[in-house]
């Protein structure tokens, strides 16, 4: 990300590459970001939304799914090989298909067209959010904690999520959760997590053997003040699976989930 500020809260002002091949669309979404303070680039196509990715300078990618070219889903598995900047994908009517191609992809969320302008900010701003301020660390609390880790210096801001201490090493088996340095480790080799993917597994280690219902992850690390899609939170424990192992968060069925002691 190359800004930190948010949408007319700063001197900054954040930058979004919405990529939407409907021209009419793709206009009045744009003024009703810049309205609220974003500086917005915009795309017809998911090539040219490509390249200007690459160009760099954005802070967060609104993305439709039917793309000419390269479709949305493609175009979020391209920049998910480089970068963990916020990805909110747009879909028609909410289809079922498309939202879980979409976060499969590697997105962090999405919004159903025609996109309400509320509804949309409010979304983007907590994606920002969640990029900007750095999770809240976990206690070492049931997992083996290494003293000699350093302790991370405080953050400003506010911080969603309960709070912990900083500076703790969290191992679980052969996972090693570094909270301090914010990094993450399987059988001593560091794993690639999105800021989303990382927040999850904080909010899970943070409560080893609980279950977690997928409201209380709706508003913990993704910042919900309002009913979420549960569909995000199941796909997100999907792709951190793959990337830590898939039997270490357990499924209870009914209920939610819980990070294995």
């Amino acid at each position: 990300m190359s800004h930190t500020a948010t949408g007319g809260g700063g001197p900054l002002p954040v930058t979004v590459l919405l990529v939407e091949d409907d021209e009419v669309i793709r206009r009045s979404v744009a003024m009703a970001l810049e309205r609220y303070g974003y500086r917005v680039s915009t795309a017809g196509d998911g090539l040219t939304g490509l390249e200007l990715f690459r160009a760099g300078g954005h802070d967060l990618l609104l993305l439709d799914v039917m793309l000419p070219g390269l479709d949305g889903i493609g175009l979020c598995r391209r920049i998910r090989e480089t970068s963990m900047d916020p990805i909110l994908m747009m879909s028609a009517r909410g289809d079922d298909l498309d939202v879980i191609s979409g976060l499969e992809a590697g997105a962090d969320d999405y919004v159903v067209k025609p996109v309400d302008t509320a509804v949309l900010v409010a979304r983007i701003r907590s994606l920002l959010r969640r990029a900007t301020y750095p999770p809240a660390t976990c206690p070492p609390v049931a997992a083996s904690a290494d003293p000699a880790a350093p302790a991370a210096a405080g953050s400003a801001g506010p911080q969603p999520g309960p709070r912990h201490h900083h500076g703790a090493r969290l191992r679980f088996g052969d996972l090693t959760i570094d909270t301090g340095g914010l990094e993450v480790f399987l059988a001593g080799e560091p794993i690639a997590l999105a800021p989303t993917e990382l927040r999850l597994l904080l909010e899970f280690a943070a409560h080893p053997g609980i279950v977690l219902d997928r409201e209380t992850l709706l508003r913990d690390v993704w910042d919900y003040d309002w009913d979420g899609d549960s569909r995000v939170v199941d796909l997100c424990v999907q792709r951190l699976r793959k990337k830590i192992g898939t039997g270490r968060i357990e499924t209870v069925r009914g209920f939610g989930y819980k990070l294995r002691r």
